[in-house]
């Protein structure tokens, strides 16, 4: 699959040719689903559980005679009635970190991948090297991009440094690494850019 290759002021710049086996591949919605609510699952922390009865450090000593005080036959001060007593049916430790197969991981970030190339949702910028890196200046870039409310940018090895910067203000634009790359955040954004840079990072990283 071939994509026009621009430059981040909206000059063409030659093509490129995208690997069928990584942005060539067939969307599957279930296998999407799965990926997607392994990724949201895992960003949960765990559920913290309230102590009961079990749980709390008081005594155990009966504090009153089981006639003649006045007052009900408690046996201890762990019973939920009393202060510092503990929880009645009290909230459950929850831990949410699900496993998925590696494979199933693979296949759905190259859905993800394909998904956005198959809609026209991807575009391919030579580098994010900026000579001026301002808001103002990128914001005018984007614009004779021509790019959606919510872009979705993935660079190399590491994002460059003026680019961060430069888009650090702009409402509904992400920057990551290609290590960074996710099908949630790809799914999550109207359009995918990605550098020359990124496209090798990650074609190596499914060919081995």
């Amino acid at each position: 699959m071939k994509v026009n290759v621009k430059t981040l002021e909206g000059k063409a710049n030659g093509d490129v040719e995208l690997s069928d086996a990584v942005f060539g591949v067939e969307p599957r919605a279930d296998i999407l689903h799965r990926v997607v609510t392994w990724q949201l699952e895992n960003r949960r922390g765990t559920a913290r559980p309230t102590r009961e009865r079990s749980d709390v450090a008081r005594t155990g000593k009966k504090y009153g005679n089981q006639k003649g005080g006045g007052t009900a036959r408690h046996g201890d001060r762990k019973a939920p009635i009393f202060t510092g007593g503990g929880k009645a049916h009290g909230a459950r430790k929850r831990d949410f970190d699900i496993s998925l197969p590696k494979k199933i991981r693979a296949l759905g970030l190259k859905m993800a991948l394909s998904s956005k190339a198959q809609n026209d949702n991807i575009v391919v910028l030579d580098s994010l090297e900026m000579k001026d890196a301002k808001t103002k200046v990128l914001l005018s870039n984007f614009e004779k991009l021509g790019f959606g409310r919510k872009v979705l940018v993935i660079d190399g090895e590491s994002v460059d440094e003026g680019f961060r910067k430069a888009s650090g203000n702009l409402i509904g634009v992400d920057v990551l690494p290609a290590i960074g790359a996710n099908v949630y955040d790809i799914l999550n954004h109207d359009t995918l850019v990605l550098t020359k840079s990124a496209v090798e990072k990650l074609e190596a990283r499914f060919n081995g």
